[in-house]
């Protein structure tokens, strides 16, 4: 009751061999260049760079032993390189705190040195404040006011001179046509009778 040939059953199941020897091929270089990449191994990974089913990975007994012990040396090569990163953190944190320490007294003594420096210039407003007397101020209270009235009438005088000038200017400009027209009819006098 062999509906197919011997011959075609043995032709199919070498196919189906060389595609399954291909994917193996497939697998094992994409978990070394995740190796060599320093990728996370993982099923999905592998899948999805060897054009693979998850479910090829899981069936497939050499596919699944290789992705297991790929998983398991990225653990122990994890673990070596946290415990790497843990050690080059506390190095790089204790030098954060050994730099924090000195920014801390240089702090310290620019605060020092501020405060000095402001107590010098309080005393040095008290010592002017004390030296004007109300009679001062009020002499330049006055001439303070003097001096802003000056300015008001300097500068309705400066627009009144501007207005002349502007008027000024246009009575030029008037004056130099007419002057212009003048010159044309003396110049060509049978114009200005026809006109």
């Amino acid at each position: 009751m062999n509906a197919v040939p011997e011959p075609r059953t043995a032709a199919a199941l070498a196919a189906r061999r060389g595609k399954t020897d291909m994917a193996l091929l497939r697998v094992r270089e994409s978990i070394a260049r995740l190796q060599r990449e320093k990728t996370q191994v993982s099923v999905a990974a592998v899948a999805r760079r060897a054009n693979v089913s998850r479910t090829f990975l899981y069936a497939n007994p050499e596919t699944r032993a290789a992705v297991a012990t790929a998983m398991a040396g990225a653990g122990d090569r994890r673990t070596h390189m946290l415990t790497a990163q843990d050690d080059e953190r506390e190095a790089t944190w204790r030098e954060r705190a050994l730099n924090a320490e000195e920014a801390l007294k240089a702090a310290r003594t620019e605060i020092l040195t501020q405060h000095t420096r402001i107590g010098e210039l309080l005393g040095q407003i008290r010592d002017l404040q004390a030296e004007w007397s109300e009679e001062a101020i009020q002499r330049i209270t006055t001439e303070n006011t003097t001096l802003k009235q000056r300015v008001r009438q300097l500068a309705a005088n400066n627009r009144t001179l501007d207005e002349r000038l502007k008027a000024a200017r246009s009575n030029l400009r008037f004056q130099d046509r007419r002057v212009a027209d003048l010159e044309a009819q003396i110049t060509n006098p049978t114009q200005g009778v026809q006109q």
